[in-house]
């Protein structure tokens, strides 16, 4: 089992997670921490990192996010607009950048667009979120929204979890 803390560099928040790795999958829980806030979530991903589930809870609400055999469903309700995703991308949390970079295994020079279903936090909102992810160097990857102009170099450690997001995010 693996445990990080990332703090939150713009906005203010504390987040501790755990990751439990075996043959059967990837199981993460989390807790982010922002003033009087705190949401609780749980990850589930293959093997391979591919992403399967996320519950995210907070005082008033409850999330679920399926994906299974291409299918996403939110809440029960399928979602097609989500059909090209792949993976999950929680806004509050850099965890979300690992399962990519797991998943894509790059070379160094070597890029990938993806689709992911990005998960507004607070709002727990889900929508398509088109992404590209860069290997730039041994741990470096550069972050590019395919919808805006937003790209931060990320550095991540030997397994993928981020210890930098500039302006974001930093690891304790």
């Amino acid at each position: 089992m693996i445990e990080v803390t990332w703090v939150g560099v713009e906005t203010p928040t504390r987040e501790q997670c755990r990751i439990a790795q075996d043959r059967v999958g990837v199981l993460i829980d989390g807790r982010i921490e922002q003033g009087d806030d705190t949401w609780a979530y749980t990850l589930q991903a293959t093997p391979g990192w591919e992403f399967r589930g996320l519950d995210i809870r907070s005082a008033d609400r409850v999330l679920t996010v399926r994906r299974t055999t291409g299918v996403w469903t939110v809440d029960g309700v399928a979602r097609t607009d989500l059909q090209a995703a792949l993976e999950v991308d929680l806004s509050a949390s850099p965890i979300s950048n690992t399962l990519p970079i797991r998943r894509l295994g790059l070379e160094i020079g070597d890029s990938a667009d993806i689709v992911t279903a990005y998960v507004r936090v607070p709002e727990l909102v889900v929508a398509p979120d088109p992404q590209r992810y860069t290997r730039t160097g041994v741990r470096e990857y550069l972050y590019e929204s395919r919808d805006s102009d937003f790209r931060r170099l990320v550095t991540v450690d030997d397994r993928g979890l981020v210890l930098e997001y500039p302006g974001l995010f930093t690891r304790e």
